[in-house]
């Protein structure tokens, strides 16, 4: 029997922002490191399914084979490229997989829905420097007078 796979919802977000790599080799060993992800993606699934539902996406054939070899750190020759890996993420919904591989560039993945939780962030940073210019211009409370003929 195979194993479930894990639900995305298993995974914390965190709101911690990621900082691109800057040091010499920071992201050297990270073709291997794909190939690990891969593999945690496919885990407990079929991957002849797997495959199947990425050849319908992609319009271009996908086989078990391939998964199989993307799969393998050891094989340095077959990496996955970012449109399959993307294809792979939306098909078996690892988007903790690929948040994961993105931070280290200084990027993180929200999914959906998720986006307007960040634009009411955005929305609330808004109000609070309009309600700072709003408390600046208070504060020098200037008076508005005018001549005015009856």
């Amino acid at each position: 029997m195979a194993k479930r796979p894990a639900s995305i919802d298993q995974f914390a977000f965190t709101f911690t922002a990621p900082q691109p790599a800057t040091l010499p080799a920071a992201l050297a060993g990270m073709d291997a490191r794909i190939a690990r992800t891969v593999g945690e993606a496919l885990a407990g699934r079929d991957r002849a399914v797997v495959a199947a539902q990425m050849s319908s996406l992609l319009a271009d054939d996908v086989s078990k084979l391939m998964l199989d070899a993307y799969a393998s750190p050891a094989r340095d020759g077959h990496n996955i490229s970012f449109t399959r890996m993307a294809t792979l993420i939306s098909v078996t919904n690892r988007f903790d997989l690929l948040d994961r591989e993105l931070r280290p560039i200084g990027a993180a993945v929200l999914v959906g829905d998720e986006i307007y939780t960040a634009e009411i962030g955005q929305i609330d940073s808004e109000i609070a420097k309009l309600n700072q210019r709003r408390k600046d211009l208070a504060r020098l409370n200037p008076t508005i007078t005018r001549n005015r003929r009856k």
